[in-house]
């Protein structure tokens, strides 16, 4: 069974609103997250549920800033003991941002 075509969104097409504050939940402060800053790069935490068009969006439309290309990934949830008992970490997703050349984002002052 094949699925059925469907159009794939503009970044035009999607109105600035509250939702796409809500797409940022918050920068990612790693080593590895700051290391991608040589390459134009800034991580965010996203939602399980966002795609990279309307991420782009987002970050566009929140931060005044040209993105070039959107990077995502999903980790999934792990089993881990606290004090004997055992419990299911939730999914995260991040997304890694790559903005155009002379662009940037202040991560430590927040939106």
């Amino acid at each position: 069974m094949s699925k059925p075509a469907t159009k794939k969104k503009d970044v035009k097409d999607v109105k600035i609103s509250e939702t796409l504050y809500q797409m940022i939940k918050s920068p990612v402060i790693t080593e590895k997250a700051t290391m991608g800053s040589q390459y134009n790069q800034v991580t965010f935490r996203v939602p399980l549920e966002a795609n990279k068009t309307i991420i782009k969006a987002a970050v566009q439309s929140v931060f005044k800033v040209k993105v070039v290309k959107v990077n995502t990934s999903t980790q999934k949830g792990k089993l881990k003991v606290f004090k004997g008992r055992a419990a299911l970490r939730s999914d995260t997703k991040k997304a890694i941002v790559t903005l155009a050349e002379g662009q940037t984002i202040d991560v430590a002052t927040g939106v």
